[in-house]
């Protein structure tokens, strides 16, 4: 079923909204499987253990930056390195919990604060395109916690427990590249886009955003890319919010 054909059938109630948030995800969990089980069988060989990799990724929860911190894990490691690459990596988060802040501005800190933890990619895009299928049909608020926390939970539990199992099947696996689940990652955003598509006007943000990452990829070492990315796209969106 479809967000918007999900908004059109469901109810209000708090149940059916966080089974509704479980629902929409369950296709993006299919993709982030195949590169949760790459990242644990990489930090094995990294020689990270499991307790450690499921401390990391479940204090972290941002796959992005995971993956950039086992590319850079040596023994020991180089703390401040990891520490400012994972900064640079996650740093989109600060415009993603801009997006939502306007949603989440009349509910407490106690609620709050869980909410943007839990964020991550997918569930905030969900979260957000709901929002507007919601507010296209007349429901109102527009944008549903419980949808979003459904969403997020779903994500969260799957991300952790598989790249546990990654860890615990790394030895078994070997190079799990060559199998090549490392394609899951591109394969999601792609369709995370697809569900945000307005029309080629509104993407040529994204264009933007992406040339100036790709150049900045290229040429100059480390993770700039991530955050030349996204603040090239925020100033774009900027410059471009008046033309039609």
């Amino acid at each position: 079923m479809s967000i918007s054909q999900a908004v059109e059938t469901a109810g209000n109630g708090s149940e059916s909204e966080f089974r509704r948030g479980v629902a929409s995800c369950a296709p993006v969990l299919l993709g982030t499987i195949p590169y949760a089980l790459v990242l644990g069988a990489q930090a094995t060989q990294k020689g990270l253990s499991t307790v450690e990799l499921s401390v990391m990724t479940g204090l972290n929860f941002a796959g992005g930056s995971e993956f950039a911190a086992i590319q850079l894990w040596t023994s020991p490691p180089h703390i401040l390195l990891i520490v400012a690459i994972t900064f640079l990596v996650n740093s989109r988060h600060l415009l993603m919990g801009a997006a939502l802040a306007p949603f989440l501005r009349a509910k407490p800190r106690r609620k709050v604060f869980p909410a943007l933890f839990f964020m991550c990619d997918e569930s905030w895009a969900l979260g957000l395109t709901d929002a507007k299928q919601r507010a296209a049909v007349g429901i109102a608020p527009a944008f549903s916690p419980r949808y979003y926390m459904g969403a997020a939970l779903a994500m969260y539990l799957a991300w952790v427990s598989f790249t546990t199992l990654g860890a615990l099947l790394g030895p078994m696996l070997g190079d799990v590249g060559t199998f090549g689940f490392d394609m899951a990652f591109p394969a999601v955003f792609l369709v995370l886009m697809r569900g945000m598509w307005k029309s080629v006007a509104a993407a040529r943000p994204w264009l933007v955003s992406l040339v100036v990452a790709a150049l900045v990829y290229l040429f100059i070492p480390g993770a700039w890319y991530v955050a030349a990315g996204a603040v090239s796209g925020l100033l774009a969106a900027w410059l471009m919010a008046g033309d039609g």
